[in-house]
């Protein structure tokens, strides 16, 4: 039987990425997107779906394979509030990842957040370590978490905050204690997720900024 890639997050800077390389993978038969809008691909390998994220157990295709590459993610500033960048950021990946479950894939693939704490007083980091630690309940087989820094790559909107920070972090964090905080690309993150989803590996893995590149 065929290898199956299930990738969420599939139009985001590392979502994208991750499809590239699983499309051009001998050992990856069959990708399926769950996007919230129809996108194209030119390869017969990738499927499109369109999801309402909102109601994804009713979505009428099976969420089966052997990899999910949870990529999805969104700013505070293009969700409006704290709390809708959070229905992104830990709902519907959440909500995606009990469906994975479910439905039998065996290797799940998240990107978090350098930081992650679901103790932490920053709400964004909160949400992320809430949800690192809500997956593990969820009876994978294998789970390889990924903590990047700021991602730098191209984007349809760049946003401020990441064009200044992609000048001035590499710079600031050449003095020591600031080195894990550096920029990363999101094809960076991505290899290393594809390449660990072609590798073995221990039930449970996270993978912090220095395990992603040198």
């Amino acid at each position: 039987m065929g290898k199956r890639a299930v990738v969420i997050g599939a139009t985001g800077l590392v979502g994208k990425a991750v499809v590239e390389k699983l499309v051009a993978s001998e050992a990856v038969d069959e990708i399926v997107t769950l996007t919230r809008r129809a996108v194209e691909y030119a390869s017969p390998k990738v499927q499109n779906r369109v999801v309402d994220f909102e109601k994804l157990e009713e979505a009428d295709f099976g969420m089966t394979g052997d990899w999910m590459f949870s990529c999805l993610g969104t700013t505070r500033k293009q969700a409006g509030s704290i709390e809708a960048q959070r229905r992104v950021d830990f709902d519907y990946q959440l909500r995606a990842a009990e469906f994975a479950a479910k439905q039998g894939i065996r290797h799940y693939l998240l990107v978090s957040s350098a930081g992650a704490d679901e103790k932490s007083n920053n709400p964004y980091l909160r949400m992320k370590g809430e949800l690192d630690q809500r997956v593990q309940t969820l009876g994978f087989s294998r789970i390889s978490i990924f903590r990047p820094s700021l991602l730098l790559g191209e984007r349809p909107q760049m946003r401020m905050g990441e064009k200044l920070g992609s000048w001035i972090l590499p710079l600031l964090c050449r003095l020591p204690g600031l080195r894990p905080y550096r920029p990363i690309t999101g094809e960076q993150v991505a290899t290393k997720m594809f390449l660990v989803s072609q590798s073995s590996g221990s039930s449970f893995e996270c993978f912090a900024l220095d395990q992603v590149f040198p």
